[in-house]
C-alpha cells in the first residue's frame, strides 16, 4: 500500500460528510429544519479531520517529498491544492458563522450557511478529483519508492504527535453521526463523544 493511499482512503470519508452536508443545505433550502449544532459538528469535522490530519498530511509531508524531486510550489498541481485549501478554510469560517447566526436567529443565516456549504462542498469534490486523478499519481511517481517509509512515517507524526492520539477516530465517529442524521437514521449518537 502506497502512502497515497491513506489519503485516496481519507478521501472516501471526507465525501461522506461532504454528501451529508450538500443534503443539509437542500434540506435548508426546502424549507425544512436543521440543527445549527449538524452545520456545527460539519465545521468540527472540515477542521479536525479534512485540514486538520488530511491537509497537515498534504502540506506538511507529501508536497514537501515532492517538492524535493523538483516539483515546483508554484506553477503546478501543489500551488493549486494549497490555494484550494485555503480557499475551503475561508467556506469553512463562512459556515462557522451562519451556523453561529443560526442558533442565535439571525434571519439571513440560513441562506449564509446553504451557500458557504454548497461552496465548500463543491469546491472539495472537484478538488478530491484532481488530487486523487492528478496530485497523488504524480506523487507515487516523483518520489523514489525507498522514500516511502519517510513519507508513511511523516503521516503517522500528523496523526499521532500533532493531532493527537484517538482523534482519527472521533472524526470518523462524527462522519458516521453525520451521516446517520442526515439519513434519518436512529444511529445518530454524541458527535463530541
Amino acid at each position: 500500500m502506497k502512502a497515497t493511499d491513506v489519503l485516496t482512503e481519507e478521501h472516501r470519508v471526507i465525501e461522506r460528510v461532504l454528501n451529508s452536508l450538500e443534503r443539509a443545505t437542500n434540506r435548508l433550502e426546502n424549507g425544512e429544519a436543521v440543527r445549527p449544532e449538524f452545520f456545527l459538528s460539519a465545521v468540527d469535522f472540515i477542521r479536525g479531520f479534512a485540514d486538520g490530519c488530511h491537509h497537515q498530511k498534504e502540506e506538511g509531508v507529501l508536497f514537501k517529498h515532492m517538492e524535493a524531486q523538483g516539483i515546483p510550489v508554484q506553477g503546478s498541481p501543489i500551488g493549486v491544492m494549497l490555494s484550494e485549501h485555503e480557499l475551503g478554510r475561508q467556506y469553512t469560517r463562512e459556515l462557522l458563522s451562519a451556523a453561529q447566526g443560526m442558533q442565535s436567529g439571525e434571519p439571513k443565516a440560513h441562506q449564509q450557511a446553504i451557500l458557504s456549504g454548497r461552496s465548500y462542498v463543491a469546491l472539495l469534490r472537484q478538488h478530491i478529483f484532481k488530487e486523487d486523478k492528478i496530485l497523488f499519481p504524480m506523487a507515487d511517481h516523483v518520489i523514489p519508492s525507498d522514500q516511502h517509509d519517510s513519507v508513511w512515517e511523516g503521516f503517522e507524526h500528523v496523526e499521532h504527535a500533532e493531532t493527537g492520539e484517538g482523534v482519527h477516530e472521533k472524526y470518523i465517529a462524527l462522519a458516521n453521526a453525520l451521516e446517520a442524521e442526515m439519513n434519518n437514521t436512529s444511529e445518530v449518537s454524541d458527535a463530541n463523544t
